[in-house]
């Protein structure tokens, strides 16, 4: 097992200091820097990629094939790092404790420390990992004007106010399966440049989004729903990517519960519980954000896109389309034409 010391001011110090122990290329795109590995350590990249406002992403996707421990010393650089584990495993603890927590595929932790604390993060050889860490620096972060920690409970209010870093905080979240949704997102992207950056940052709020909203849940004492197992709700979480792979299928509550081999009853609960909608309203959504998309595509009308959702009726579609949206279909289908000869004039 190997040790690595950090004693960063930066998460771009990070990658300096993990390249002087296990070797590797640091290349720099747009703002965006990749630790590339293919030796005797790693194979991999450790992907480094800052933002306004004290926030920036760091993302481990690489398999090493020794074991690592990095002993991180909360000095002046001292995030609160909000991470999710997409693939693999790792754990954690603090420099005072001799316990190690384990954090598994699509699980969360939320931790910082006390000035002058360590912080152990303890890697396994010969997995695979794609670990995301959102790193706030406080007191660059309060300082945007959009802003509003008040609205955070108050466990997390103090860990966000606590500029000077007088105390230590970690969080062990539940399975999260809709943050693995984002992580997609954040590898499809294909841009380039300022306009990639932009589209990552977009994802990374929402990904911190959902951090917070996950740790008011536990606030509030709302757990995995007891009536479904961890296996069970991933099998619900497929449902779900398949409507939207698929939306205009006809589905059903019998036919959806007959493929899962489910109850329609555990259906019910884990939509409500991944996507806070039953079975008919997460397939009423998927279908009308499905025809936000195709109404951008300029040869297809109403009617078609109508039909080609799965619904039957444009006149419940048109309904149901402005009370979420605030639209008619046809408004945001001629707004969304004219942006789009905006956008090809340009070109």
């Amino acid at each position: 097992m190997i040790e690595i010391e950090i004693i960063a001011e930066s998460s771009k110090d990070t990658l300096h200091q993990i390249q002087d122990v296990l070797g590797g290329k640091i290349t720099e795109t747009s703002n965006e820097f990749n630790l590339i590995f293919d030796n005797e350590n790693a194979k991999g990249m450790i992907k480094h990629i800052p933002f306004d406002w004290g926030v920036n992403l760091l993302v481990f996707d690489i398999t090493f094939y020794k074991e690592f421990i990095l002993k991180i010393k909360a000095s002046e650089f001292n995030p609160i790092r909000f991470i999710y584990n997409f693939n693999g495993d790792f754990k954690h603890r603090f420099g005072i404790n001799n316990e190690e927590k384990l954090v598994e595929q699509f699980h969360s932790l939320i931790f910082t420390n006390k000035t002058g604390g360590y912080n152990y993060v303890h890697f396994p050889k010969h997995k695979k990992l794609d670990i995301s860490s959102i790193q706030i620096v406080r007191k660059n972060f309060l300082k945007k004007r959009t802003t509003n920690v008040s609205s955070l409970n108050n466990r997390l209010h103090e860990v966000f106010v606590d500029t000077d870093h007088d105390n230590r905080f970690s969080h062990y979240g539940a399975l999260n399966l809709r943050m693995s949704d984002y992580i997609k997102k954040l590898k499809k992207i294909k841009s380039n440049g300022m306009v990639r950056i932009l589209k990552i940052e977009s994802i990374i709020y929402d990904m911190l989004s959902l951090h917070i909203e996950q740790h008011n849940k536990f606030q509030r004492g709302v757990q995995l729903p007891t009536s479904l197992s961890k296996t069970e709700l991933k099998i619900v979480r497929k449902l779900g990517n398949k409507i939207i792979k698929e939306p205009s299928y006809n589905y059903s509550l019998d036919q959806l519960s007959v493929e899962s081999g489910l109850s329609q009853a555990k259906l019910q609960d884990g939509f409500k519980f991944l996507y806070n909608r039953t079975v008919t309203e997460y397939v009423r959504h998927i279908r009308l954000e499905s025809s936000r998309e195709l109404m951008r595509m300029a040869d297809l009308n109403v009617s078609q896109v109508v039909y080609s959702i799965g619904f039957t009726s444009r006149s419940y579609f048109s309904k149901i389309f402005k009370e979420k949206y605030g639209t008619t279909p046809n408004e945001y289908r001629k707004n969304a034409l004219n942006n789009l000869i905006i956008e090809e004039s340009a070109a």
